[in-house]
């Protein structure tokens, strides 16, 4: 009979595998999921013949009960005496205990002796159920806001994250990762791209937003607060400087400019008495704080800023050079250029173990670590972000999680399936079959005592 088993048993692990081979063949790419529910690693192998060997041991146990309840037989019919009634009586509830847990326990992976008896064959049959009755146990209880809640609150992720950072060899791990994803992150980027929403987006905000009135208001401070003289001190100093340097292209300037009918002398008289009139003026802007031109000015600069905070026309104007400056190939190769710039710098910060942004970094993940593990209020405020990120992540996906779950099992093969899970529980469930053969044994040996005692 064992033989028999284990011959029976060999058949259907050859069919399974040739099955399994045809399967990988014509796998979809995706096939590879299932992978460690339809091929049998090393370890598989081992459970699976310590699975054969206590079938063997658990029908070994059986057919020696059998033995024993037919010499037990033929000696009480023998007229051995007394004692082969309670032996025949023990060994034949032995048997019966085995073949009823040989039943069960066969019942669970296949149809006993291959007849379909109803509710046998369960997980190969029932296997789907069993997947969603698992996805709904599992969002039950493990993927429920309480308990979420209930697990992370007692984990307390603020104090032990602030200890953790507050070592400064964790605090270096944290920035070195930092800096590795983020110069990851921008190398994936395609500048082209970065470039083109950058300058959308500017070109978007700027077109959306009138900037007169607010140019406005700035001038109007700027000239209130007499910040603008600074500026005119600069320009009236480099006008004299420039005039003084360039006597001769102004002279030039204004001779070419003269009639032709007119004398070369009166040009010339013309161009120097010109000439040291700017000069004059220029000289007196730069060395009068109160010329008259420095306050007509100031008056100019006033007028306008009002205008650009209350005159439609000038509003308008001033909008459309914005757009034309804006709509110029210059300006936007400008705006895009400047992402170039600014992901160079910060990649060469990132990799820089001594540059500014890693020590400022490095600085504020430990100050974050120190406050963490001190403050209790930090804590608190950590650990409801990190309970509220969990919970909106639980019950936002728990249908997703939760199909996972069905629609995994629901994708394994139902053989595959039943030797995998035979396999690891298997030695357990044999040890079923030879206490069911010990227990009936003693229990029928009892009910036999029992019976005589009280027939006595």
């Amino acid at each position: 009979m064992c033989g028999i088993t284990e011959r029976v048993e060999r058949m259907e692990r050859m069919k399974a595998e040739e099955k399994g081979g045809v399967a990988g063949q014509h796998a979809r790419p995706g096939a590879a999921v299932n992978r460690a529910m339809t091929s049998f690693s090393p370890a598989d192998e081992e459970k699976q013949r310590g699975v054969r060997q206590m079938k063997l041991t658990a029908t070994g146990l059986l057919l020696f009960v059998a033995v024993v309840y037919i010499l037990a037989k033929w000696a009480q019919n023998s007229g051995a005496g007394p004692w082969a009634g309670y032996v025949a009586a023990a060994s034949e509830a032995g048997m019966v205990g085995a073949l009823a847990d040989w039943f069960a326990v066969t019942a669970l992976f296949r149809h006993p002796l291959g007849i379909p008896i109803p509710h046998t064959a369960i997980i190969p049959t029932k296997k789907d159920q069993l997947g969603v009755s698992l996805g709904e146990f599992v969002g039950e209880n493990f993927l429920s806001e309480d308990v979420v809640r209930q697990r992370l609150r007692a984990v307390g992720i603020g104090s032990r994250l602030g200890a953790w950072l507050a070592v400064p060899e964790h605090a270096d791990r944290v920035t070195a990762e930092l800096s590795t994803a983020l110069r990851g992150a921008l190398t994936v980027l395609r500048d082209s791209d970065v470039q083109a929403v950058v300058g959308e987006a500017i070109t978007r905000r700027a077109n959306a937003q009138e900037i007169g009135p607010g140019i406005g208001k700035m001038l109007e401070k700027v000239v209130a607060d007499g910040g603008h003289k600074r500026v005119v001190d600069l320009v009236v100093t480099r006008a004299h400087d420039w005039l003084v340097l360039h006597r001769d292209e102004v002279m030039d300037a204004v001779e070419g400019g003269a009639p032709g009918w007119t004398p070369k002398f009166v040009d010339k008289k013309v161009g120097e008495r010109v000439y040291k009139e700017l000069l004059r003026f220029a000289t007196e802007m730069r060395d009068m704080p109160a010329h008259p031109a420095r306050g007509a000015l100031d008056r100019f600069l006033t007028d306008f800023a009002s205008d650009l905070q209350s005159d439609t026309e000038t509003r308008a104007r001033v909008e459309r050079l914005k757009g034309e400056v804006l709509g110029r190939g210059e300006v936007q190769d400008l705006i895009a250029s400047a992402w170039t710039a600014v992901r160079s710098m910060i990649v060469a910060a990132a990799e820089d173990e001594r540059s500014e942004l890693r020590l400022r970094v490095r600085s504020s993940l430990l100050s974050l670590g120190s406050r963490m593990a001190a403050e209790r209020k930090v804590q608190d405020k950590v650990d409801k972000w990190v309970e509220d990120a969990a919970v909106y992540v639980v019950t936002t996906y728990r249908k997703e999680i939760t199909s996972l779950i069905t629609d995994t099992v629901a994708s394994w093969d139902a053989e595959h399936t039943t030797r995998k899970i035979e396999a690891n529980i298997g030695r357990d469930l044999q040890f079923i079959r030879i206490n069911g053969t010990v227990v009936g044994s003693l229990a029928g040996l009892l009910i036999y005592t029992v019976s005589h005692a009280l027939g006595a």
